[in-house]
């Protein structure tokens, strides 16, 4: 499209901006995504994966300084392939489902890194706020993309882990996360 005049200019200007804005906002995919997390019980690793959350992301490599990734975990959700540390990671002692549901992960400074970017952001888990950094790598496809990256945090810091299960005798205070979300364009309002 060829702008001639000053108004007619600022009009494609707009339009420019707002369709760039549009490319920017996606939505993860359900089912096509993946968050999960790797602990340390008794010695040994095991994988824990969320299978309920959701992810908005405003992300344009050009304009980090707008870029946002917003991610809300239901926590019942949780699934290590172990019914018995399932429901205690669910019980009062860890997640505390009665009274925290869920946990909400947003970004507040996102940079670039020498192998792509990194981010500060705020994790809210029981009830708790604490920043949290993570590392990804930006992969578009189309009009898609793919947000691919990891972080490490310390549970008790968070409180998840009361009674018997603040001792990091058998369980370790250190967990992994590990993300890959398919994203979508979020559609136009």
């Amino acid at each position: 499209m060829i702008c001639k005049s000053v108004a007619a200019g600022a009009l494609c200007a707009l339009a420019w901006v707002n369709a760039s804005a549009a490319n920017s906002s996606y939505a993860s995919v359900t089912g096509a995504s993946k968050l999960e997390f790797t602990g340390i019980q008794a010695g040994a690793e095991f994988r824990g994966t969320f299978h309920a959350y959701t992810a908005a992301v405003d992300f344009d490599p050009a304009a980090l300084d707008r870029a946002r990734i917003d991610v809300q975990i239901q926590l019942a959700s949780v699934d290590t392939l172990d019914k018995d540390r399932d429901q205690t990671i669910r019980g009062p002692g860890i997640f505390d489902l009665a009274h925290f549901p869920t946990a909400h992960y947003t970004t507040r400074n996102i940079v670039k890194s020498g192998s792509g970017y990194s981010a500060i952001g705020s994790l809210t888990l029981r009830g708790v706020t604490k920043d949290v950094p993570i590392s990804f790598q930006w992969v578009p496809s189309g009009q898609s993309a793919k947000l691919v990256g990891t972080a490490q945090l310390k549970r008790l810091d968070f409180g998840a882990g009361q009674g018997d299960w603040k001792s990091t005798e058998w369980i370790a205070d250190s967990v992994k996360i590990a993300f890959a979300l398919v994203l979508n364009p979020k559609p136009m309002p």
